[in-house]
């Protein structure tokens, strides 16, 4: 008698669970149902989209082990979830994904080699179409950056900011910001030749080229590029040949009207391991930094990953989730699809009960969530000064070295944007840009000064 799908998944499960962890079976596919299985397409019901790109990005390996071992080879996966129908008053609807999982078609067949394409013939651009500017949200943090990164998304032709240099922490959205120029040019021209890679990646295949001798063939793919856009370019430090080539590629695509498109985690004054010349040419361009995002552009974070993923998250969850995950939009994704997982395990809908472990045990929570006007009272009564002393003119060094403190500290510990602070105290942008920056560089050679920072974070976090 011929096996039901059901019982085919359930003989997939059984070697899963054999490979890995109790718990991350548990966690992970437990809830993984079968719905079909039919012409050599396997579909499978999982609780939302993060569940898919969770086992797609963390258990490929071990899935498609499983799927080859029972199902034979040349299957193709699709993963079913509910989603919201795009009304708010409409019902849900549980649906397919429009493309088939990533873990089997990667796995049919080595990476194509780049540099054998001509300019005549297409390639894969390499962009993650989740990655658009319809699903990134804009706040004080980013509005620059995104409104800059829409300006060469809407008319590649002008190229007034070109090369853009994009810079920030990790976890901001610098690579969903970066992509999503590249998708819009591509929606609006499917022949443009638009092209993402990471810095590394970039690296890997110079140093394949060039260990084959096919230096020339990979200078003439990327100088057939249209819109060349590199991440994390700062891992390119200390790698003087790469940067070498780098910049001859550079040279050609700027002068053919190329848009260039960069991204690092500080800006290219602050890159070190780079050659001056190279440097020089980041800046031909716009820079346009990412802050940590500020508490409204968290809400709006989870607000639309709740809707996008067909999730019920209440208004006090989101609002103590926002207030508590400060540092990046990647640590509230992180953290809602713990909570995902959490819910879906336990059978129980997402409240603010369910929600507070599952963020202390993803972050460290302060006491008090650490503001503007905290940081200022701490920087006044270390220095004995009068609060109202830092918001005045003077350039007395005895008040404007604590009132440089209060910016870092407003910036470092608040995550309030530099706008913001010079609003605050009545400084420029430039001037709050300043002041951090001359802290940061003062703290590694001044002992007092990092002795001062450090009491005052301390009374900080101790409030």
């Amino acid at each position: 008698m011929q096996a039901t799908h059901q019982q085919l998944w359930e003989q997939c499960r059984q070697f899963i669970a054999d490979n890995i962890t109790p718990s991350q079976f548990s966690a992970w596919f437990a809830s993984i149902s079968s719905v079909s299985f039919e012409n050599n397409e396997l579909r499978l019901r999982v609780p939302s989209s993060y569940y898919k790109e969770h086992l797609e990005q963390n258990f490929p390996t071990i899935i498609e082990a499983a799927i080859k071992k029972v199902y034979g080879p040349d299957v193709t996966l699709y993963f079913c979830y509910t989603v919201v129908d795009g009304q708010p008053d409409t019902s849900l609807n549980e649906r397919a994904s429009d493309q088939s999982s990533t873990i089997l078609r990667q796995a049919k067949s080595a990476p194509a080699n780049p540099f054998i394409d001509k300019r005549q013939q297409s390639f894969d651009s390499q962009l993650n179409p989740r990655y658009n500017f319809e699903n990134y949200c804009m706040g004080q943090s980013n509005c620059i950056a995104r409104t800059i990164a829409e300006s060469i998304a809407n008319d590649p032709t002008n190229k007034t900011f070109n090369p853009l240099f994009v810079f920030g922490p990790t976890g901001v959205g610098k690579t969903h910001l970066i992509q999503a120029v590249g998708i819009r040019i591509k929606e609006h021209n499917p022949d443009a030749r638009v092209l993402y890679v990471t810095a590394r990646l970039f690296q890997s295949q110079y140093t394949a080229a060039n260990h084959k001798g096919q230096i020339n063939n990979f200078f003439h793919f990327y100088q057939s590029i249209d819109t060349l856009i590199i991440d994390d370019v700062q891992d390119l430090a200390g790698k003087p040949e790469t940067q070498n080539t780098f910049f001859h590629i550079f040279n050609q695509l700027h002068q053919n009207n190329r848009q260039i498109i960069l991204s690092s985690d500080c800006a290219p004054s602050e890159m070190d391991g780079f050659e001056a010349r190279l440097l020089s040419r980041f800046k031909w361009g716009a820079s346009a930094a990412l802050e940590k995002p500020d508490i409204e552009l968290r809400r709006q974070v989870l607000i639309k990953k709740a809707q996008q993923d067909g999730l019920d998250l209440p208004a006090d969850v989101i609002d103590y989730v926002a207030e508590n995950v400060t540092d990046s939009i990647r640590e509230l994704e992180g953290v809602v699809v713990s909570l995902v997982a959490h819910a879906t395990v336990l059978n129980c809908d997402i409240t603010l009960d369910l929600a507070r472990p599952v963020v202390a045990n993803a972050i460290r929570i302060r006491r008090s969530q650490v503001n503007f006007e905290m940081i200022i009272q701490a920087v006044a009564s270390y220095f004995k000064l009068e609060p109202d002393l830092l918001f005045t003119k003077t350039r007395k060094r005895e008040v404007s070295d604590p009132r440089q403190i209060v910016m870092y500290l407003a910036k470092k510990m608040a995550g309030l944007s530099l706008k913001n602070i010079g609003t605050r105290l009545g400084r420029t942008h430039a001037t709050v840009i300043y002041a951090c920056r001359n802290i940061d560089e003062r703290m590694p050679i001044d002992k007092d000064l990092r002795t001062s920072i450090e009491a005052i974070q301390a009374s900080i976090q101790g409030c």
